[in-house]
């Protein structure tokens, strides 16, 4: 139970406005080897996978991180944990353009991805702030700041070129470690973790707060994300690839239709978090779902070529999915990705208000692990298919299992919070009331209504006996 007296409006958005920020920041970090990594691996001479172990450190380590500094966060509070989250990414960042060896490198990329773990110290610190009917759009506005990854993908090349790698490592060290500052000094403890100083409570130990973690719901959950974000941030990476070998196109032309994808997943998650304010985040993870199997279904289809025996000797005709419309699809898919990103965590917050950090830390975790394994798994699958669309196949059977999963739990659910539906069978099957068009059969149907209702208060007597 979220209690928010004495918490003004101003006091909302001041702490919403300052959690973007600094996840739009960290975020800007986080992606930074994405411009500077290969300058790095030229000037060390890297082999492919040293350069491929350097530059999946920070991914890595921002995922798996997640859980600790969400735990770490309900204990003390997200204003101090985003400061030192913050400043200690920022001297890992400063501690690049110092390094010389590989290995030394290799442990600056480790604090770097501590920028990616600033996500769910932001969602925890925010989702104390808002009431809950208001919980999914604040955290959608928050999430938003992935917009980050955008921000280093257009200005961190031009600081590239004007400041070399180093300059640009040291002037992102300096850009985070200011507004790490700035955000300690303007922002203000969450309403629990004041009251809990005030009263003197001790925090849940991190014992308590991982409880929640043996429960099914939570894994489901981290399901779900696994997709939205995990299949979101695999397909960023993958798609300039396979723009280039399954549609023969230049790498600058893959790049933008691969950004057309991107964007509305930053774009469009608060829209998401205010969709599942105003219809539920049950309702916007069917959609998700249900419009990323159809869109992955078509995505899936290879080029195809058919010989048909005709009347008057073979056809032969082919078929496959055209350009516009394959970057159509992503857009959507991107589009509604986006949306679950959003509908994925409005539920942390309304099913778990005490554990937002472990158990918001476990999703995320999962998730960010989704886009370290599915590039990789990618890969392997079209070495061993010769098949370019089979990472689309692999991302429709992870939907198609979460959606079903989905659904028989929801059906689960409302069977226990619905005793009396657990023995219905044919309640598709047989109306309330047969449509009639007489007077007589208006009575004969209330009659069978009345026969209707004592035959199930038969059973129901029956069953308690």
């Amino acid at each position: 139970m979220i209690h928010l007296d004495g918490v003004s409006r101003p006091d909302q958005y001041r702490a919403l406005g300052l959690s973007t920020i600094a996840f739009t920041a960290c975020f800007a970090v986080w992606t930074i080897f994405s411009i500077i990594g290969v300058r790095i691996k030229e000037e060390l001479g890297l082999s492919e996978t040293e350069f491929g172990i350097l530059v999946a450190t920070p991914v890595l380590t921002g995922s798996i991180s997640r859980i600790f500094l969400g735990v770490l966060t309900e204990q003390y509070g997200g204003r101090i944990m985003f400061t030192i989250q913050m400043l200690a990414t920022a001297g890992a960042c400063w501690l690049l353009s110092e390094v010389q060896t590989y290995e030394v490198f290799l442990l600056a990329a480790l604090g770097v991805g501590l920028a990616g773990g600033s996500f769910i110290i932001g969602i925890a610190y925010t989702s104390r702030w808002f009431e809950e009917r208001h919980q999914g759009t604040a955290l959608g506005i928050f999430g938003a700041g992935n917009v980050g990854a955008a921000v280093t993908n257009f200005g961190a090349p031009f600081l590239v070129i004007a400041m070399g790698w180093e300059g640009t490592a040291r002037f992102y060290a300096v850009a985070l470690a200011v507004v790490a500052v700035l955000f300690f000094v303007l922002s203000k403890e969450d309403p629990a973790t004041a009251r809990r100083k005030k009263t003197r409570a001790r925090p849940a130990s991190a014992m308590m707060q991982m409880e929640p973690l043996r429960n099914i719901q939570v894994w489901r959950f981290a399901t779900y994300y696994f997709f939205v974000f995990g299949g979101f941030v695999a397909l960023a990476s993958y798609l300039p690839r396979f723009y280039v070998g399954a549609y023969g196109l230049e790498l600058a032309t893959a790049g933008m239709l691969a950004a057309a994808y991107s964007m509305p997943g930053s774009i469009f998650r608060a829209l998401g978090g205010w969709m599942s304010d105003r219809w539920g985040a049950r309702a916007i993870m069917y959609l998700t779902f249900a419009v990323s199997l159809l869109c992955l279904f078509v995505m899936s289809y290879p080029e195809t070529s058919y010989v048909v025996n005709g009347i008057d000797g073979p056809i032969a005709f082919s078929f496959g999915v055209s350009l516009p419309l394959f970057v159509a699809l992503t857009v959507l898919l991107g589009f509604v990705m986006s949306l679950g990103k959003a509908a994925v965590y409005k539920h942390i917050p309304v099913y778990y208000p005490e554990h937002v950090g472990s158990v918001g830390g476990l999703v995320g975790m999962i998730g960010g692990l989704g886009g370290f394994v599915l590039p990789i798994v990618f890969g392997m699958l079209n070495d061993l298919t010769g098949v370019w669309t089979i990472s689309f196949m692999l991302l429709f059977a992870i939907v198609a299992v979460s959606f079903v999963w989905m659904h028989v739990a929801i059906r689960r659910m409302e069977r226990r919070r619905h005793p009396a539906l657990r023995d219905e069978r044919y309640l598709s099957d047989v109306p309330d009331r047969p449509v009639t068009g007489t007077a007589a059969g208006s009575a004969a149907a209330a009659a069978a209504d009345r026969e209707v209702a004592a035959d199930r208060l038969t059973r129901q007597s029956a069953g308690a006996d």
